[in-house]
């Protein structure tokens, strides 16, 4: 079979810039990382109850600050959508913090009623949605700081997501669903959220879900180690993707929507063309990868792994973001 013009020149890039990066940035594991809308910072949120931002330059990351104040682990974080200044973190210690690059403070702490683990920000930036461990999705204003609406789901509610119009709120589930809620915009009272439709998506846990950039497609990650990808307007699955063999725990689509990485506890990244589904790179990793994010402008893809401290203490985390593809 030919090789795309595209995958051609991406193998050569990678082929050229194959080694990964590391950059310490906690004392314990980090559980995600996300890049602001710019591309300029990367955050990450860890084990150690703390966030790291990063300035991105030429060929490397730098630290510019440690975020601290939650009482538990970080367990997920993600930008404004369009203001490249604020991210919010979910940690287990019951609440949610905003906070401002410029003035390294939180700007903002919100209680939440459970040990939250998901977070996601709404693409118009108004609203935070926020899972904890109880399958509870609080919505909070993001202007206000307050709590709009709290859904009690009766199932394990694992991802939660978005779709880029802004109009449908998705999240994926332990019974291998995908739920999806619409936002009725006529209702003025919260939660505008009805369900309207819930896919079988897998045979066993949904868990992770991802929007690509141009809105054309989401694909989601499973326990049967399988990621399938799904056409945005019709709900129906294109194709799916089959190379790694342990439950897919991460997905990240490239800035112009052609590649997606998939992570699980296999020792590489799988980086695979979306319209047909081929390997077209694999990022080796000595542990189990749990966070991969591409850079919202070029091939660069930010990650994480369960690493090991192995100098002094195999037992120690070690902490570090690495980076595959820089120069």
């Amino acid at each position: 079979m030919a090789v795309s013009p595209y995958v051609q020149a991406m193998q050569e890039l990678f082929r050229a810039n194959t080694r990964s990066r590391e950059f310490p940035a906690h004392g314990a594991k980090v559980h995600s990382v996300a890049w602001s809308c710019c591309g300029r910072r990367l955050a990450s949120g860890s084990f150690d109850k703390t966030a790291s931002v990063f300035l991105l330059e030429k060929d490397r990351l730098v630290k510019e600050n440690n975020y601290r104040g939650h009482g538990d682990s970080v367990d997920q974080l993600c930008w404004h959508p369009s203001n490249p200044d604020l991210f919010v973190t979910a940690s287990g210690d019951k609440t949610i913090r905003i906070w401002d690059v410029r003035t390294t403070k939180c700007i903002a702490t919100v209680n939440t009623k459970g040990e939250n683990i998901n977070i996601c920000w709404s693409p118009d930036g108004q609203t935070i949605a926020v899972g904890n461990k109880d399958d509870v999705v609080t919505f909070i204003d993001a202007k206000t700081h307050r709590s709009k609406a709290e859904e009690q789901f009766k199932f394990e509610v694992n991802e939660i997501s978005w779709n880029n119009d802004n109009n449908m709120f998705f999240l994926t589930n332990g019974n291998g669903c995908i739920n999806i809620l619409r936002q009725v915009p006529w209702l003025l009272v919260y939660p505008e959220l009805k369900p309207i439709q819930s896919i079988n998506a897998h045979p066993s846990n949904c868990i992770c879900i991802k929007f690509d950039p141009m809105g054309k497609y989401f694909a989601t990650g499973s326990a049967d180690a399988l990621v399938s990808l799904w056409d945005v307007d019709e709900l129906v699955c294109v194709r799916c993707f089959s190379r790694l063999d342990w439950p897919v725990r991460t997905l990240s689509f490239s800035h112009d929507g052609k590649m997606l990485a998939s992570a699980s506890e296999d020792h590489f990244i799988d980086i695979a063309e979306v319209e047909t589904g081929e390997k077209l790179w694999e990022v080796q990793c000595e542990s189990p990868t749990f966070t991969v994010a591409w850079h919202p402008k070029r091939p660069l893809l930010a990650f994480a792994c369960d690493d090991k401290d192995g100098k002094y203490d195999s037992s120690r985390e070690a902490g570090t973001v690495k980076l595959f593809g820089l120069p």
